[in-house]
């Protein structure tokens, strides 16, 4: 099992069989056309008022970097979560806000790591990556190393939709037992992505190896899907696990 089951039982920390609410979304991209999220400030704020009705109490946000494509710098990114702040203040929402980034493994991180540069995380040093949907990556567990060397913990986004892992359960746990943390997309519950991530999502689930979930939100269609997910008792489910998302509250 990875570092967190061997840690933490199945249950959440209260060992109650109630749902502990998830009051922390700690991957979207809300920080207005930087990426393939929002698109406007307008935007931004809309989608941010629907999290607040659905009784979220903070949001980082953490916008796409890739070497060859979202070629978005911290400097960037925190301008951006600037402006968005100062607007959801002088509106009077009453959430916070904080950045991060979902980096692309590739060779422009691995410089980047190389080089010693300063990478945006959240928590205790978590930084989210992500890979290609459809070919695993060559270097996988050579990045794992480089990442922890460096004095960060990887958290993979959305491991469900990967895939190169569907040829048998066997390849996420394989991923996992190399100790990092798991984010779930939490609108793969619901078959947002398709039918194989619903069901890889399900399968993860009951193997306990969710460490986050997340909404991966990018639009306002996405944080409806959100509203009906929410709903459904698989979230429940997922609501039971030692989670770490409140973790991050006051971080």
């Amino acid at each position: 099992m990875g570092i967190f089951s061997k840690l933490f039982s199945k249950n959440n920390p209260s060992g109650s069989d109630i749902p502990e609410p998830v009051l922390v979304d700690m991957h979207s991209h809300l920080l207005p056309a930087i990426d393939d999220g929002v698109k406007t400030l307008e935007e931004a704020v809309a989608v941010v008022k629907e999290f607040v009705k659905l009784g979220f109490k903070k949001l980082i946000t953490t916008p796409h970097i890739m070497g060859d494509f979202y070629r978005n710098t911290p400097d960037i990114i925190l301008s951006k979560l600037d402006q968005l702040k100062t607007r959801i203040t002088n509106e009077g929402i009453d959430i916070q806000l904080a950045a991060a980034a979902e980096y692309y493994l590739d060779e422009s991180l691995i410089a980047k790591l190389q080089r010693g540069e300063k990478l945006l995380t959240f928590g205790e040093n978590y930084l989210l990556i992500e890979t290609s949907y459809l070919n695993a990556p060559a270097n996988f567990s050579d990045a794992i190393y480089l990442i922890k060397q460096s004095g960060y913990w990887p958290v993979l986004a959305h491991p469900e939709r990967y895939q190169y892992l569907y040829q048998s359960f066997e390849k996420f746990e394989e991923m996992y037992e190399q100790n990092i943390s798991f984010q779930l997309n939490t609108n793969s519950l619901l078959g947002y992505y398709s039918k194989p991530a619903q069901l890889y999502a399900k399968r993860m689930i009951e193997k306990n190896m969710v460490n986050f979930i997340g909404s991966d939100c990018h639009n306002m269609k996405h944080i409806e899907a959100l509203a009906k997910t929410m709903k459904l008792k698989e979230y429940n489910e997922v609501s039971r696990l030692y989670l770490f998302n409140n973790t991050l509250l006051n971080t």
